[in-house]
């Protein structure tokens, strides 16, 4: 085995230097795919050589045609036959080598790197995850949604409707004037909150303003400065959209509450088809990846096929960066 490692090591150099293929560094064969492929592979060399040995031979016989028709010692027709015959000889050889050739990439492929049949489970395995966290994250989401309209617009309104009634059994008309001011102002508070709830269901500002001035929506309403660089020309799909704009949104929304950051800067940035959105706070930083905002987050963007990365050491900064593929 140590020998077939070797050799397997010369046949991975080979495809390197002259077919330029790059395969993963660390991907480790196994002892029998290892042995299978050379076995295969000595096999594909000795047809490769048959082939190479049969153009060797057409050429020459090309040369004595050549020769004999310079001479005259061949009629015409013998010459047309010969050129026919030698003409489907050069077809099938160099069909045999391009069909080798072929099939010694396939075997490195499958040698040296994850083959098709692993690639696809991969991707089955992916989707699979990535669609059942899809499905954690929605329903985290409408966790979220009831606990803040229960524990938040529903205590408004109950506070509401307890000052209207006691505005309208009050005898006092200066009494009754003040609990309607604060009725009033406790119904601003409300839709104030109800729209922020609204919101974060989902911005429909995307629709009607764009990413960019929804951003500019998320700085208005957070309670810390945010430095916003947008760097983005031309549309972009409205699922990606979709995604950038709640990871600055949540990111902005943790920083402001829970990291006791000072300042975020947010850049949005579409570089070779891949847009990368990173959010910075000067905060603690310790935010946990595995939070049902965060994790949410991450279960967005995968199935997106993006990368979500998350670099918050205790003390701080923290920093959350998207990457977005937009193909």
């Amino acid at each position: 085995m140590s020998g077939a490692r070797r050799l397997t090591g010369l046949e991975w150099s080979r495809r390197s230097l002259f077919f330029g293929d790059r395969f993963p560094e660390h991907y480790g064969a196994s002892d029998r795919k290892i042995l299978r492929y050379l076995a295969v592979r000595s096999c594909t060399g000795l047809m490769c050589g048959l082939v190479l040995g049969l153009l060797g031979f057409g050429v020459v016989l090309a040369v004595l045609l050549l020769r004999g028709a310079v001479q005259g010692s061949l009629r015409w027709d013998e010459l047309l036959i010969q050129m026919l015959l030698g003409g489907v000889l050069l077809f099938l050889d160099l069909q045999g080598l391009r069909s080798l050739l072929a099939l010694d990439s396939r075997l490195a492929r499958e040698c040296f790197g994850p083959s098709e049949q692993e690639l696809l489970r991969r991707r089955i395995d992916e989707l699979a995850s990535s669609r059942a966290a899809v499905v954690q994250a929605v329903d985290a989401e409408r966790r979220r949604i009831e606990r803040d309209i229960h524990d938040g617009i529903q205590q408004r309104l109950v506070a509401l409707a307890m000052l209207l009634g006691r505005a309208r059994r009050g005898r006092d008309p200066e009494q009754s004037g003040a609990l309607l001011h604060q009725a009033h102002q406790e119904s601003r508070d409300v839709l104030a909150e109800l729209r922020e709830v609204a919101w974060r269901v989902y911005p429909s500002g995307l629709d009607s303003l764009g990413l960019e001035e929804a951003l500019g929506g998320v700085s208005d309403r957070c309670g810390i400065p945010v430095r916003t660089e947008f760097a983005v020309r031309g549309p972009l799909p409205r699922p990606v959209e979709t995604a950038a704009y709640f990871v600055v949104s949540e990111s902005v929304t943790n920083a402001a509450k829970h990291s006791r950051a000072t300042a975020v800067s947010v850049h949005v940035v579409l570089d070779d088809r891949v847009l990368t959105v990173c959010v910075q706070d000067n905060g603690k930083g310790g935010a946990n990846p595995a939070g049902i905002g965060l994790s949410g987050l991450r279960s967005r963007v995968e199935a997106l096929d993006g990368t979500l990365y998350i670099d918050s050491p205790e003390g701080g900064p923290t920093m959350v960066t998207a990457e977005l593929p937009c193909a």
